[in-house]
């Protein structure tokens, strides 16, 4: 394998960060471009000076990051609330069987507007991912971010459910462009290590904006008068969010090889920080030797079956979740107020869980199996509880299953720590969210309406049964990457050949010096 590589072209020169466009433009699209402004062989670098760049990268980064992700989160959520301000009735989301005694409703209508959603994400997760690999992504970001905006605002003037089928199928399919996007820029930026805790960081937006949401939701709830619906005019105010975000879009950099919020030296030091973790930085090129390798990665098709139970939880909850909180005996207002509890468990436990994988070595798999538990004790005790007016025991069940944001955002950084090639990463990312909008779809059809008395089994039987088996899987992906590092470690280890391998775009099984995190 070794012999293999060594033979492998390396890059004849490397010229300085100011001119190193007119040379990306003719290598680029086949070598990782960090080969354009970093040597072979690895170069010491200061480490007050990597402090310094880390945190520039950081408060670039991060906070955008945050707040997209956020408009993504409450954008799908917003049908919940929308739901309680009158839409239901509006588009006829629920029909009323009076052939039985008594009269029975189905929501199956807005399940499935739920699920359309990320029907159309999993039409637009390939395509826009290997979209954003081959184009500059500041530019695909912004434009698609923009018709995002557009999509959301013109929910307001839906007058049917067909139409609002239509309407999710599309805005799932421009919005699959930024939780992968997101994954890969994470992936080419941070250190293996840093990882965890930058993709903590922007998915606890699920549980800021959870409370961000309710609390804008509460206001619009005090609209009187007026000329629309108050679901109208939530799905405006989105709309306009999402567009002003899509402009600042346009300032993302390729990568930290061009980032201009970096010095000329600073992008060197960037991207030689990288070298020791051998993921390499960004490679426009898609490769369909990765593409096939990816495809029969089993730690992929493991880390997607995790992705896949573990988001079942977020379908039910994102849709209906204010809705099955007024069953309990509480009033539109106290519904989405009691989202907020919800909202805290995943941001806090979202950043503590990422924060303590920063810290300790090899812990993610270990905290993920733990945060699934309290969602199966919060599922039972909804499930098996009492459901007289306003019962305490199924609101705090409720509110721990918040539990399913720490678990997802554990899967999400295992996943894309622990592979390397560009388009293996690209094809990583979309294959969770693929297997993310398949737990999205297969939560709102586990609601059946007609078992409301019976506290809907189905749902709470088929989430505690859904995260048994994540815990399964997640131990076996523990015994796959131990054995893999087992029989890694124990290959002699020429410090020049690691080097030089760091930025030839190889993938985790190309490079004998990859190291798996578990």
């Amino acid at each position: 394998m070794q012999e293999q590589h060594q033979k492998e072209e390396t890059p004849a020169s490397h010229p300085l960060p100011s001119d190193h466009d007119d040379q990306l433009s003719s290598r680029s699209f086949e070598k990782d471009e960090a080969a354009a402004i970093v040597p072979e062989y690895a170069v010491n670098v200061d480490k007050v000076v990597q402090r310094r760049v880390l945190r520039k990268i950081d408060l670039f980064l991060i906070p955008l990051m945050w707040i997209g992700y956020g408009l993504v989160y409450y954008d799908k959520a917003i049908l919940g609330g929308a739901v309680l301000f009158g839409m239901t009735k509006d588009l006829k989301l629920s029909v009323v069987d009076r052939s039985t005694k008594p009269p029975t409703t189905s929501t199956q209508r807005l399940s499935w507007a739920t699920s359309m959603f990320y029907f159309g994400m999993l039409a637009g997760l390939y395509p826009l991912t290997f979209l954003l690999q081959r184009f500059n992504i500041g530019r695909v970001l912004g434009v698609v971010v923009i018709v995002w905006g557009l999509i959301a605002m013109l929910t307001a003037s839906v007058t049917s459910w067909q139409g609002l089928f239509a309407q999710r199928f599309f805005l799932g399919f421009v919005e699959s462009i930024i939780p992968t996007g997101f994954m890969c820029i994470v992936s080419g930026y941070y250190t293996q290590e840093e990882q965890a805790l930058r993709q903590s960081w922007w998915f606890s937006s699920t549980g800021g904006w959870t409370i961000i949401g309710g609390a804008l939701n509460y206001g619009f709830a005090q609209i009187e008068g007026g000329s629309l619906k108050r679901w109208q005019y939530i799905y405006l105010l989105a709309g306009a969010l999402t567009v002003l975000f899509g402009c600042v879009c346009f300032v993302i950099p390729n990568s930290a090889v061009s980032a201009w919020f970096l010095s000329s030296e600073e992008r060197v030091v960037a991207v030689e920080r990288l070298r020791k973790g051998q993921t390499g930085v960004r490679c426009q090129m898609l490769k369909r030797s990765q593409l096939r390798e990816a495809l029969l990665d089993v730690k992929i098709w493991l880390v997607a079956l995790m992705m896949a139970g573990a988001y079942t939880v977020n379908g039910a909850v994102s849709g209906f979740g204010p809705l099955i909180v007024s069953t309990f005996g509480y009033t539109t207002l106290e519904s989405i107020l009691l989202q907020f509890p919800l909202g805290g468990i995943v941001f806090i436990f979202i950043l503590l869980t990422g924060y303590l994988s920063s810290r300790i070595p090899n812990i993610r798999i270990i905290l993920l199996i733990l945060c699934c538990l309290p969602v199966i004790a919060g599922c039972a005790m909804i499930w098996r509880s009492s459901w007289y007016h306003r019962a305490p025991t199924p609101v705090a069940g409720y509110t721990i299953i918040g539990f399913f944001g720490p678990v997802v955002s554990l899967i999400i950084s295992l996943g894309m720590a622990n592979v390397a090639g560009a388009t293996k990463k690209s094809a990583t990312a979309a294959a969770i969210f693929v297997a993310y909008c398949v737990g999205n779809i297969i939560g709102p059809q586990l609601i059946k309406t007609p078992t409301l008395k019976r506290h809907y089994p189905e749902l709470w039987l088929g989430l505690i049964i859904c995260y048994c088996i994540v815990i399964v899987l997640a131990i076996v992906l523990y015994v796959l990457l131990w054995r893999e590092n087992k029989k890694r470690g124990a290959l002699p280890i020429n410090e020049a050949e690691r080097d030089s391998f760091a930025f030839k775009d190889l993938t985790d099984k190309e490079n004998p010096y990859f190291r798996y995190v578990l």
